[in-house]
């Protein structure tokens, strides 16, 4: 089963993926906007984020602590590893953070919720005064009169390029899979390759990863043995669930999920334990032994 903390955020994006569309083009507009005198960086659009960067940056420990909710407790994700709020509170005042630049992946809300994906580059305070780049998905709920996390899951330092935004329409909600699948099968017999089925939705920050990781220029090589076939999955999870079952897809694991299907339209492997679901954490190096293992033998 999928953590409770990766299924809050999937049920925020799938609540807000029309509204998140509009939010774009407005913050886009805020940070062309001014830069902030108090940060030196610009405005974020959402006030108790620019509070949560500020009480990091100034070592506020009781500042920082409330805004994580207590009731219910904030659920948080460091690395794949359930942690809590006191953890996370002590990674990001462990950097001993000199100043904090924040970029804006997905900025979504709802009345009394707010979701963001977020990049954050730390110029710490630590010995080396070493630069550190952190992902970070949050979720915040008006409590009272306070906005307060909820929920985080963070990844330090990622190995795999993350996407500045998620505006690329990865999976076209017009597209018929199963004709591309057929298409797919037809040109994989002409060039010896097989079908790399990849199982998301556009809202997935995830699939976004993995997108930009398969047009790596060292990924060329084996990339060049697959036919990519993106199956849309919908704000629901819902969208071609008979090819899910068809290629025997469990999606309780989590998305994106791959599988790997010969030209003849017979699958070959399908992962089972959510094994790219965590696309930002992954090294290029995982992603590649998966990949190679599958690729068809050369002739």
């Amino acid at each position: 089963m999928e953590t409770t903390v990766r299924g809050y955020f999937r049920y925020m994006l799938v609540l807000v993926a029309t509204a998140a569309m509009i939010l774009g083009g407005q913050y886009a507009r805020a940070q062309a906007s001014a830069v902030d005198s108090a940060t030196g960086f610009p405005p974020l659009g959402f006030p108790a984020l620019e509070q949560w960067r500020s009480a990091i940056v100034a070592g506020d420990a009781a500042g920082l602590k409330a805004l994580y909710s207590t009731d219910p407790p904030a659920q948080v994700q460091a690395n794949g590893v359930a942690t809590g709020a006191d953890a996370d509170v002590n990674f990001w005042l462990g950097l001993k953070a000199r100043s904090m630049k924040l970029e804006i992946v997905r900025l979504t809300e709802h009345p009394g919720v707010e979701g963001v994906i977020l990049k954050a580059e730390v110029q710490t305070g630590l010995p080396k005064g070493e630069t550190i780049s952190v992902i970070d998905a949050q979720g915040w709920r008006k409590q009272g009169e306070q906005w307060r996390i909820v929920g985080a899951e963070r990844t330090d330092a990622p190995h795999l390029k993350q996407p500045s935004d998620m505006k690329k329409n990865i999976y076209p909600p017009d597209a018929d899979a199963h004709a591309e699948i057929k298409a797919a099968e037809e040109k994989a017999a002409t060039g010896h390759e097989r079908l790399l089925l990849v199982f998301g939705a556009n809202w997935c920050y995830d699939c976004h990863v993995l997108d930009l990781a398969f047009h790596r220029s060292d990924f060329a090589a084996v990339m060049a043995g697959y036919e990519v076939v993106h199956v849309d999955l919908g704000d629901d999870e819902k969208k071609n669930a008979d090819l899910v079952k068809q290629f025997d897809v469990p999606l309780d694991k989590g998305i994106p999920a791959l599988a790997i299907v010969g030209s003849d339209g017979k699958l070959v492997v399908s992962q089972k334990n959510g094994e790219f679901e965590d696309a930002r954490s992954l090294t290029p190096e995982a992603l590649l032994e998966f990949l190679s293992k599958w690729k068809p033998e050369a002739r």
